[in-house]
């Protein structure tokens, strides 16, 4: 990625996270571009603004009414320079002045006043994070077009463990080259994602199911999002925070996922199957709990479900792209490469959940891309990088067929 000469305005507030926004100037200063910093008086006091101006090479900005460096007005000359404006750390508190239009220090006045596109990267506590008041401020600043990367999911400074943390300077770079170089390769696409755990009844209280998070699904469906999609995600059983600017379907079970995806799929360009389907449900759900009876076996009789790839892949239309998943304990790329066959897939996302970093419910993953042109290995990476990778390589597979059939 080239940034050569680009102007980059980066707003920094007052969380824990400031401190990584020292590697986002450092990042995109060595793609090449110009990095502007203004700082709130609260910032100030996690990172010296020294750090700032040493890594940008051009004067921080902390103060409304100081001296400019420059004669000029400075929150409307950066305002007019900036291509991109990011915020990052976005505290609660910023994200609350951008929805209400409020201007009272440089960085809330210089964000109003700009018509560069903007991208925040939330930070803060889970509970401000949920809270009703963000959720609506969130809400109303995607609707005014405010891009937002983030927030991840994890272990936070206060201690507590949830969504809140800041994501990681290599993907906010990513994305905001994403924004000067016109990434919006998606537009136009419809693009369905399923995403999350099905769940199968036993009885009214009780289910079988497995780990998966959602994760994984939740990053491409805000990756192809962010790229220009009409997205569309079916989700079943899931531990974080549903994707803002989608459309959501929640499921059940396989044979609720089955339905919906045989109404759904025939009007899609691209479906991702990211979903971890159980593969079995008990043959009869009890209407009633099922209480122990003395020291006696409990004896479950299993049927298996409908397999909802397969049949995606049998009723796919031309010019749709499938792809699924293979989440495999063993033989990786033997049961994988079966599965791109059987299930008529054009790739499978091939991973081994039994490696550190990779599988259900962690931020991180470690892939195989899978197609019938061959194989391409992937380092460990999170899952938002590992999003763009799959949509990129979507991308390749739809010019290659476009090409074909011209």
């Amino acid at each position: 990625m080239n940034l050569t000469g680009r102007e980059v305005v980066l707003g920094v507030t007052g969380g824990i996270a400031a401190y990584k926004s020292a590697e986002i100037v450092s990042r995109l200063r060595h793609l090449g571009a110009h990095v502007h910093v203004i700082m709130t008086k609260n910032a100030t006091e996690f990172v010296s603004p020294l750090t700032f101006r040493t890594l940008s090479a051009n004067p921080v900005v902390t103060d409304t009414f100081a001296a400019p460096e420059y004669w000029n007005v400075e929150h409307v000359a950066l305002a007019k320079l900036a291509e991109v404006f990011v915020v990052a750390p976005a505290t609660a508190n910023i994200l609350a002045k951008m929805a209400a239009g409020i201007a009272d220090d440089m960085l809330s006045t210089t964000l109003l006043a700009t018509k560069a596109p903007i991208l925040v990267a939330p930070a803060m506590n889970t509970g401000m994070w949920t809270a009703p008041a963000t959720r609506e401020n969130i809400r109303i600043l995607r609707e005014r077009g405010v891009r937002m990367i983030g927030p991840d999911s994890g272990m936070l400074a206060c201690g507590d463990e949830g969504a809140g943390r800041m994501s990681e300077p290599e993907a906010i770079v990513e994305e905001i080259g994403r924004i000067l170089t016109g990434g919006k390769d998606y537009a136009g696409k419809r693009v369905l994602v399923t995403a999350g755990a099905t769940r199968e009844r036993l009885d009214p209280v009780r289910f079988l199911t497995n780990d998966s998070s959602g994760k994984m699904g939740f990053a491409i469906a805000q990756a192809a999002r962010d790229r220009g999609a009409d997205v569309t995600v079916v989700y079943g059983s899931v531990s974080v925070p549903l994707p803002e600017g989608v459309r959501l379907i929640p499921v059940e079970s396989a044979t609720d996922l089955m339905d919906t995806m045989m109404k759904k799929c025939p009007d899609q360009d691209v479906i991702i199957q990211a979903a971890a389907v159980a593969d079995y449900r008990p043959e009869i759900r009890e209407s009633e709990k099922i209480k122990k009876k003395g020291g006696d076996r409990l004896v479950l009789s299993l049927v298996q479900n409908p397999d909802v790839a397969r049949a995606v892949g049998e009723i796919r239309k031309p010019g749709q792209t499938l792809v699924g998943f293979a989440a495999e304990t063993e033989h990786l790329y033997d049961n994988a490469r079966r599965k791109l066959d059987s299930k008529n897939l054009d790739m499978i996302v091939a991973n081994d959940v039994t490696l550190p970093g990779a599988g259900f419910n962690t931020d991180t993953n470690i892939a195989a891309l899978i197609t019938r042109d061959g194989t391409e290995e992937l380092p460990i990476q999170t899952k938002r990088k590992l999003a763009d990778r799959i949509l990129d390589e979507i991308i390749r597979l739809r010019k290659k067929d476009q090409s074909a059939s011209d």
